[in-house]
């Protein structure tokens, strides 16, 4: 039975991670240069928008069936409380902090209304760091990292997005910008 556990926990875990992937490019890139043409496309919105409601169950599953894989070894403390595992305390404590800051994320952003857009905005940019912890927890952790493919998307993935945040990490420092 610990065999269908992993298998769950294997295939939500990579479903977490795309959408994660997604909801951050979607979020990300049109408000970048390069892809400024997209930030009012109602369909790359609603991409953005609408990918929790992926990432929600998906991680949910994933965290379900690692406490009931009896080889995983995965204790209910261990899902809110980094590196207290017994084996892996890294790569499995990363997915903690990953799953935290996904939390903070979300219901920041379901009491926006109650913050200043200023202060939203930066507990919504906490989705970077949400996003290295789950892709090191990934490339750490991860069994599936050995199939070319998933390699492949995982890195590009990683790639476009330090890309296009460094992209806007730059635009956000220009002197010029800062003067006007």
């Amino acid at each position: 039975m610990d065999l269908v556990f992993w298998e769950i926990a294997r295939a939500s875990g990579l479903a977490a991670y795309a959408a994660l992937c997604i909801s951050v490019l979607s979020g990300l890139a049109p408000r970048t240069q390069a892809l400024s043409f997209l930030a009012n496309n109602r369909a790359v919105r609603a991409l953005h928008d609408w990918t929790p409601w992926i990432i929600i169950p998906a991680a949910l599953t994933h965290v379900g069936a690692l406490l009931l894989d009896a080889t995983a070894r995965i204790g209910l403390l261990d899902v809110f409380v980094p590196f207290l595992t017994s084996y892996g305390q890294l790569a499995i404590g990363l997915g903690t902090i990953s799953l935290d800051l996904l939390i903070v994320v979300l219901v920041t952003t379901w009491l926006r209304r109650r913050f200043s857009n200023n202060a939203w905005q930066w507990w919504h940019r906490v989705s970077y760091l949400g996003f290295v912890t789950m892709f090191l927890h990934s490339m750490l952790s991860g069994t599936d990292l050995t199939s070319p493919v998933i390699a492949a998307l995982s890195w590009a993935s990683a790639i476009g997005i330090g890309y296009y945040a460094l992209e806007r990490l730059g635009k956000a420092l220009n002197p010029a910008r800062i003067r006007a």
